[in-house]
């Protein structure tokens, strides 16, 4: 079974679209479209009638609402709807969900904590903004963070990671764990910026590996042609 991503001509370089219920790194530098590429994945989960969770320590409910409240591919919407659940991890909500533990020992219960609220809310699709979410929470231990992610990845929800990564080569934990790893890609090109996607893994499915060419309109984010060489 394959999810949409919701971002247009994404698909097409996998295959069709995500294998479902598995773990994806998504990756890049700062204002590279990873979190509108984001928004959009989850949009598109509630336009399918999927449950969804935004989990996030940057940026509130309200500063999201309005990063993307330029775009109309409808995240306003699903702010407001009942199948999106958004955490804010220093929200008070947030804070009872997401405190984090005291011991190293400590750990394996707040990992407990997120899997059972996925599971018990039936959650299909989540995201979590980001990778220093795991730094904050479970600083201690790499083993820890190991156990986070292959925790996620047993869960039956799609999860997709954001981690702020500026070199494509330079994998961490998240990268060999995760079934599949996007990056976005910033660089000068033409004396202007220019913005690139490229499938770097994709576990179980055919891949079209070369850089596209991203771009921002209306409807958010969308891959356009493969860059020349």
């Amino acid at each position: 079974m394959r999810v949409s991503s919701g971002v247009s001509g994404f698909d097409d370089l996998v295959g069709g679209g995500l294998p479902a219920n598995r773990l994806y790194a998504l990756s890049g530098p700062p204002g590279s479209g990873k979190t509108t590429f984001s928004s959009q994945f989850l949009v598109e989960g509630i336009r399918q009638g999927e449950s969804c969770l935004f989990v996030s320590m940057h940026e509130s409910r309200d500063d999201i609402f309005e990063d993307m409240s330029g775009y109309e591919f409808g995240f306003d919407r699903a702010v407001n709807s009942d199948r999106l659940i958004f955490v804010d991890v220093f929200s008070p909500e947030g804070k009872r969900l997401f405190r984090p533990p005291k011991k190293h020992h400590d750990a394996s219960s707040l990992i407990n904590r997120l899997t059972g609220f996925i599971d018990s809310n039936g959650i299909d699709r989540v995201i979590v903004d980001s990778t220093m979410l795991l730094e904050y929470l479970l600083a201690d231990a790499e083993s820890t963070t190991i156990q986070f992610l292959t925790s996620l990845k047993r869960t039956d929800a799609t999860v997709v990671l954001i981690s702020e990564m500026t070199d494509p080569s330079a994998y961490a934990d998240e990268h060999y764990l995760a079934h599949g790893v996007i990056f976005m890609h910033n660089f000068l090109e033409n004396g202007g910026m220019q913005r690139g996607v490229q499938v770097l893994k994709m576990r179980g499915t055919r891949i079209e590996t070369d850089i596209h060419d991203v771009s921002f309109g209306p409807d958010g984010v969308s891959v356009g042609a493969k860059r020349g060489p």
